[in-house]
């Protein structure tokens, strides 16, 4: 093609910006720099009102629509985009969206207001991170969080919420820091 087709990846996914340069952005442009078949021109990240991340997303030149459509969705699919990622273009005035990715996202929001005091005192969210990921093993990762004024909120992304689900509960349940933590589907 003559002219670049605009396209934007809508990455359903909740990390800070740092974390989608290293986990998609740089990784694409340089497989753009390889193939030929676009270039990232810009990235970004939505938030809430509230600051809590909402999704990333990528603006894209595609130069070879045909090759370079199929490519980014794959590409980024393989790089960890969750379900509900798409990416959106408009090809003689009809605009396309494409879907694309298959992890699932679970987000576990913390309780930081309603729990005894020396719960706070004693219990460590770092434990309660590095603890979950430990149990995820290659079942999911946490690949993003968010501290707000009454809970903070981890984000796991793996092939399955109920076996991230399964394989936490036991912590979920004895860890006193882990009381009244609430979860929301995300992708």
């Amino acid at each position: 093609m003559s002219d670049p087709v605009f396209a934007y990846a809508h990455l359903n996914i909740r990390i800070l910006p740092l974390s989608r340069g290293d986990l998609f952005e740089d990784p694409l442009q340089e497989a753009f720099d390889e193939n030929g078949l676009g270039e990232v021109t810009g990235a970004g990240t939505m938030q809430e009102k509230s600051g809590e991340i909402s999704y990333c997303g990528l603006d894209l030149d595609l130069y070879d629509i045909e090759r370079g459509v199929p490519f980014v969705c794959d590409f980024l699919a393989q790089r960890g985009a969750p379900q509900g990622s798409k990416l959106q273009f408009e090809i003689d005035g009809e605009q396309r969206e494409i879907p694309f990715g298959t992890l699932e996202g679970l987000a576990i929001y913390m309780n930081g207001t309603d729990l005894p005091d020396e719960v706070y005192q004693n219990s460590d969210i770092n434990f309660v991170y590095d603890e979950i990921n430990r149990l995820l093993g290659d079942h999911g990762a946490i690949q993003g969080h968010w501290q707000g004024p009454t809970e903070t909120a981890l984000y796991l992304y793996g092939p399955s919420v109920a076996e991230m689900k399964t394989l936490i509960a036991k912590l979920m349940e004895e860890y006193p820091l882990c009381q009244r933590a609430r979860y929301e589907i995300i992708a």
